[in-house]
């Protein structure tokens, strides 16, 4: 018994097709068994760190040799740590090797997102062979090498297949239509009940039978248009080495070799699905984010802690139980992209295997006698047999005396499968090496003519024209060939007569098209069957008959995808043709509809928004063709959402899908993970209704192309900027609400939904009902803790670049630079008929023609539509940006006129002092009116006399003489007629002000030294107990320093200094508005000071 950790390899790839026309970057580094990470969004940034077992370089640093295999390069700079397959079968499949060998059962599984290389790792193409075939070409070998040593050995094999949390046999794809159920046996833990396992004597046999699971895959796939990035597939190797020891005693050593290629990571994220409706949130994601669950569980109890092992929570974790933290040697293969493209995929590959790397595993030689498994697996069934008869559980597993007799039925059942289990194992034992191995070739033989058809076509696709399926997954690609015989052959669905091409989807008539092949001429013609036949040749739809060329890409009703070839006419126009790609014949059908796939220098958000439109263009195509087909009265619209339309502050656009119900009008947004769940149960419909299942339909609560048309629906959301609020600047606002969805008619229950700040549970305005201009009369109140004086001085000193850390005071920046957005939510009103069924129209008559779908999607690749017109929702963002900045300009305007009027009616006063209180109301007067009522009430200067001068005036140009303290300014060599001299005085701060010799005007001010004025940098005049106030104006010239702070001449002072500023303003217009949101800073601060001293 050995107790270890996980090893854990990761391994990046180069850059694919889609990275190299987006110029993606590298941004993955490896050193060793280091790999590094760094973030494309802040290059300055250290590169983030990863230590594993293994760090793979398989990004560049090699060349092609003549068979296709790709070796080290020496003469390339990363020549000389470039990883081939052959390395890593040396570092981790020759462990596997020896593990089997000795006894121990080993897994190997990969991990990462959908085309990081996984496959690539673990099955290989081509000449460049995966762990499975090299390590199962190893094995052999070594039976080879063994022979005669007086070892018998004995190996099996499996495959399958999880999908949507259904196992499918790829060996015996005519098995139970709801796949394999997964039992538990006390013994052996959790299997596929009803697997095939067959027995294999050479490696051709494995590759054989890995060939015909991966075209049974590939079957599957192109009828029910499945993606198999959404899918499980694990190889099983069953590895038996029998000896007898001196004593005559049978011993066998038994191993299972799990080869696991999992899944895309990419799809452990939220599928839009609420509640348990549809069971969308435990269908195609369950198993790899249950696979999480548990290796994070795993991992916090390798460090002492004692968490719950998730194990029975899917299909997949079931499965793999040992190999996560049981009877296992366990090996994890991260696939990660270099793409800078792919940054958050490779991050969360990153992160996972690093969490993987800490699970311990305790292996223990499966080694016994086999008479001792015979008698065990009895004694087992003896104890079973007991429990059934007797109906009462022995041990705690059982259903309890008070189950229900469905409970009591399921555990009997589950009784019997244990049973029917072992009495297998037990007949499979007692069989001798011949007779099982009489039995394999009597399988083998059955399937011999499968075999020879395959070759026969193998020879003739070589010479002859043909069709080869696409495939997302380029391992499914080019498994499927239709020979094109001479004369004309009929392609159709497989209802009706058989035709002599058939092929399964939604849209596929009995009979669809016709091809023909002159075999004189070499030329073959491909025309619809009829108008209803949907065909299109390199994206356009065909509207007769057509010579097909070779790589012509052919589309037959909207999801068989296929490539014709023709050898003799590639090999006649001497031309180098490039191999045809899945994705290339989208892109190409996308453009022919209008969808720009051409800019290769587009950012990372909006190629990424690309991808995931070319993923849901054809997936939209067939739910349209599904309803239509089943008469479902459902159209769905491919929808491109601006973050601001989805209620959030940043983030990139999404691409969403718009379901409208034909039969009531009401229509629904859903997420792309919802859609594409609810397309899998529409594929499943379908296939139960082609299959002539009566069953096929479904009660409408479970079904997929209804939505509950009184669900509540996100309408749309308004967004509104809080800056002006941060200088207490009055908003009120009318607000467009932003809507995706186009125009919104009378809605019920409509009702606002809003957070404010750090709120964590929505603010929820009352209801409105049947109304198209709801009236909310909502009002609330929002208080927060006392903004205390440090808080002001970090707020300043950020305002003004001298600290960068805004974190420090949330609400401060929240204020500056944060919005409210409202969300705007109500329930359709359902109307009985929107388009009734004895209007002689069906579905698919409704459908027919419609090609808005591409047309729209194009449109709003770069946009949203509100009221029925298109609008660019950054436009639309400046647009409210701009026409807040003029209304919040117009109020200011106000302010400044307000204090002009209070200057220019104090100047006629001969008024030298205002109190604070007037300032203040004065500046936040609404109108003149108000101004007009403030200035009439203001007291008169009786008993105030002269302020004595209490500053001390410096002055700072070549032109003038140093400061005088007693005297104040001594005006030197400069003339009496000039401006400055008049009114002299230093208590008159107005005038000096005036003075044209400092750029800048810098106050400073705390409760012990006063209001000090300096011309240095605000920067080193800083510490968080002062309040710092930095006043830029251009074109002043003096600084004025207060070194006694008195009561009585604060609202002299700063009536003087916004004198000076109203002045200046005069002179340079474009810094009216900066100047007064400063002098209400300097204001408000000087008001806190006043109460810190009182």
């Amino acid at each position: 018994m050995t107790e270890e950790n996980v090893k854990v390899a990761v391994r990046v790839r180069p850059f694919n097709s889609r990275e190299l026309a987006r110029n993606a970057k590298c941004i993955v580094e490896m050193n060793g068994k280091i790999t590094q990470l760094r973030d494309p969004n802040n290059p300055n940034a250290e590169p983030k760190p990863f230590s594993f077992d293994y760090s793979y370089w398989s990004f560049d640093g090699c060349k092609e040799a003549a068979g296709g295999y790709f070796e080290p390069d020496s003469s390339q700079p990363n020549g000389g740590k470039y990883a081939d397959q052959q390395l890593v079968f040396d570092d981790l499949g020759e462990g596997i090797l020896k593990n089997a060998l000795e006894g121990y059962n080993a897994t190997i599984f990969a991990y990462g997102q959908t085309g990081s290389g996984k496959s690539w790792s673990i099955i290989g193409y081509g000449k460049n062979k995966g762990l499975v075939p090299m390590f199962c070409e190893a094995l052999f070998a070594k039976i080879k090498e063994n022979q005669g040593n007086g070892v018998q050995y004995e190996v099996k094999f499996s495959m399958l297949e999880i999908y949507n949390e259904v196992v499918h046999d790829l060996l015996n794809p005519a098995g139970k239509k709801g796949g394999l159920k997964i039992r538990e046996n006390n013994m052996k833990g959790f299997y596929a009940e009803g697997l095939k396992t067959v027995l294999v004597t050479s490696y051709e046999d494995i590759a054989a039978k890995m060939e015909e699971g991966t075209r049974n895959r590939t079957v599957a796939a192109t009828n029910m248009n499945a993606t198999s990035s959404r899918a499980h597939t694990i190889v099983a190797v069953h590895f038996v080495q029998k000896t007898k020891n001196a004593a005559g005693q049978e011993t066998a050593k038994t191993s299972v070799v799990n080869l696991v290629d999992l899944a895309g990571s990419e799809r452990v994220e939220s599928t839009g699905a609420t509640g348990a409706r549809l069971k969308e949130g435990a269908s195609i994601n369950q198993s790899l984010s249950c696979l999480g669950n548990c290796i994070h569980a795993l991992a916090e109890n390798s460090q002492g802690k004692k968490v719950r092992v998730p194990y029975r929570d899917s299909a997949l974790t079931k499965l793999l139980m040992n190999a996560l933290g049981g009877n296992s040697k366990t090996i994890m293969v991260a696939a990660i992209s270099p793409a800078d493209i792919n940054y958050e995929e490779t991050l969360s590959t990153l992160r996972y295997a690093d969490r993987a790397k800490q699970i311990k595993t305790t292996a223990v030689v499966n080694e016994s006698a086999t008479d001792k498994l015979l008698r065990e697996l009895k004694e087992e069934n003896e104890r079973l047999k007991k429990m059934m008869v007797g109906g009462v559980a022995l041990d705690a597993a059982g259903p309890g005396p008070d189950a229900s007799d469905s409970a009591r039925k399921k555990w009997e059942e589950e009784l019997k499968a244990q049973m029917r289990e072992n009495e297998r194992e037990i007949q499979e034992m007692k069989k001798s090496y011949e007779e099982k191995l009489k039995q394999a070739e009597a399988e083998a033989a059955a399937a011999a003519s499968q075999r020879a058809e395959a070759k026969t076509v193998a020879d003739e696709k070589v010479t002859n024209p043909h069709f080869i399926n696409l495939n997302p997954d380029p391992q499914l690609s080019g498994k499927l060939v239709y020979i094109i015989h001479p004369g004309s052959k009929e392609i159709g669905n497989r209802k009706g007569k058989e035709s002599d091409i058939v092929i399964v989807g939604p849209s596929i008539n009995e009979t669809h098209a016709i091809v023909t092949l002159d075999p004189k001429k070499n030329i073959v013609n491909l025309k619809p069957f009829n108008t209803d036949c949907r065909i299109l040749v390199n994206g356009s739809e065909m509207a007769g008959e057509t010579t097909l060329c070779h790589n012509d890409r052919i589309v037959f009703g909207f999801t068989q995808l296929w490539v014709f070839q023709n050898p003799k006419e590639a090999a006649k126009s001497g031309k180098k043709f490039v191999p045809i790609t899945y994705e290339y014949a989208q892109e190409e059908i996308a453009a022919k509809q209008g969808l720009d796939v051409s800019a290769t220098d587009a950012s990372a958000d909006a190629a990424a928004l690309q991808d995931e439109i070319m993923e849901v263009l054809p997936a939209v195509e067939e739910a349209n063709s599904i309803s239509g087909q089943l008469d479902k009265r459902a159209k769905f619209e491919i929808m491109i959402v601006s973050p601001q339309m989805m209620g959030k502050t940043n983030g990139r656009s999404e691409v969403c899908v718009k379901m409208k119900d034909l039969g009531n009008g009401t229509e629904f947004v859903w997420p792309k993970e919802k859609f594409f769940n609810r397309l899998y149960l529409m594929r499943e419909m379908y296939n139960n209704f082609d299959d002539d299942d009566d069953e096929w339909d479904v009660p409408q609560e479970r079904d997929p192309f209804r939505e509950d048309p009184e669900e509540e629906v996100l309408i749309g959301s308004v967004n509104l900027f809080l800056q002006p609020i941060s200088y207490m600047v009055e908003m009120k606002e009318q607000l467009d609400v932003l809507d995706f969805k186009g125009k919104i008619g009378v809605m019920n229950d409509i009702y606002c939904s809003y957070k404010v700040y750090l709120d964590e549970i929505p603010n929820i305005t009352t209801k409105a009902k049947a109304t198209s201009n709801p009236d909310f009369n909502h009002e609330k109140l929002f208080r927060f803790n006392p903004v205390t004086k440090q808080v002001l001085d970090l707020f300043y000193l950020a305002l003004k670049g001298v600290i960068n850390d805004m974190h420090l005071f949330q609400l401060t920046d929240y204020l500056h630079n944060g919005e409210v957005i409202v969300q705007v939510f109500g329930k359709q009103r359902v109307r009985n008929s929107a388009t009734p069924r004895g209007d002689g129209l069906s579905t698919k008559d409704m459908l027919k023609g419609d090609k808005a779908v591409f047309s729209k999607s194009s449109m709003l690749m770069n946009g949203f539509e509100m009221n029925g017109r298109d609008v660019d929702p950054q436009k639309q963002g400046v647009i409210v940006e701009l026409l807040l900045l003029k209304k919040t300009q117009a109020k200011l305007q106000c302010k400044v006129d307000n204090v002009k009027q209070l200057l220019e009616h104090c100047d006629n006063q001969n008024r030298v002092k205002v109190p604070v209180s007037t300032l203040k109301d004065v500046f936040n007067a609404n109108s003149p009116e108000a101004t007009n009522k403030l200035l009439s009430a203001l007291p008169g200067d009786e008993g105030l006399g002269r302020v004595e001068p209490v500053c001390r005036v410096e002055v700072e140009d070549p032109g003038l003489t140093e400061t005088d303290d007693d005297d104040g300014l001594d005006v030197g060599d400069l003339d009496v007629d000039d401006p400055i001299v008049d009114n002299v005085d230093v208590a008159r701060v107005d005038v000096m002000l005036e003075i044209p010799a400092v750029d800048k005007l810098e106050l400073s001010m705390d409760p012990e030294d006063g209001l000090v004025g300096t011309t240095e940098g605000v920067g080193e005049v800083v510490d968080n107990n002062d309040v710092i106030v930095a006043v830029w104006v251009e074109e002043l010239g003096m600084v004025g320093e207060v070194t006694e702070m008195e009561d009585e001449v604060m609202a002299e002072l700063w009536f003087l200094l916004l004198k000076s500023l109203l002045v200046a303003v005069e002179e340079q217009r474009s810094g009216l508005i900066h100047l007064l949101i400063q002098f209400q800073l300097v204001l408000e601060l000087l008001m806190v000071h006043h109460c810190f001293q009182h």
